[in-house]
């Protein structure tokens, strides 16, 4: 019998098609403009090419970001774009919490790394005091898969995730709950930053 697979997505995936298609149509008239502006310079086939360089790029990150898809089934976490990426949380050889900062939004994600492969599980999204996070349900199960890993590592995530959840249930506001805390202790300016495993480690031992 197959393992039940658990959505992670933590955007609506009509959300993700919608900024998908913004980004495709953003990326044709930008090729549009410089094809255009470099055919009136140097010829038409000069500016067909430039136009293909600047869209041919953004149209399949685009159309990566509306197939891409996260799961768990059992303990292998997966993600799907071009193709599918498996790792097993249980076999991880890696286990990071990787916080990126775009466009005044930090996301919070979880970055496992196995078999040669990595994929960055995003756990929150936050811009200012508000923001959107994983499901009671996905966090539970993804909670008990990495205290089922059996290390210290596993065992700080987990209790991590446990705590996350208990203030939700207690209603605490989003800006003081674990992973906004966590998140905010990344110095601003970088693109995206793993958080020090013993930070972590120290934060999470203060948790309720």
């Amino acid at each position: 019998m197959s393992e039940e697979q658990i959505p992670l997505d933590l955007l609506d995936p009509a959300a993700v098609r919608k900024r998908a298609r913004t980004v495709g149509i953003g990326a044709v008239m930008v090729a549009a403009a410089f094809g255009g502006l470099l055919g009136l310079l140097a010829g038409r086939t000069a500016g067909l090419v430039t136009a293909a360089v600047f869209a041919v790029p953004l149209l399949l990150l685009a159309w990566s970001e509306a197939r891409r898809r996260v799961w768990l089934a059992g303990h292998v976490l997966s993600v799907r774009a071009f193709g599918t990426r498996s790792v097993d949380l249980h076999a991880a050889d890696q286990v990071d919490l990787l916080v990126t900062d775009l466009r005044g939004s930090r996301t919070v994600g979880l970055l496992v790394r196995g078999g040669g492969k990595a994929i960055n599980l995003a756990l929150a999204i936050y811009a200012g005091t508000g923001g959107r996070e994983q499901g009671v349900f996905g966090l539970r199960k993804l909670a008990d898969v990495l205290a089922g890993r059996g290390d210290a590592q596993g065992l700080v995530f987990a209790d991590l995730l446990v705590a996350q959840l208990r203030a939700e249930a207690r209603g605490v506001a989003a800006a003081d709950r674990p992973l906004y805390r966590l998140g905010s202790l990344a110095p601003t300016g970088r693109l995206a930053q793993k958080l020090n495993p013993d930070a972590v480690s120290r934060f999470v031992s203060t948790l309720d």
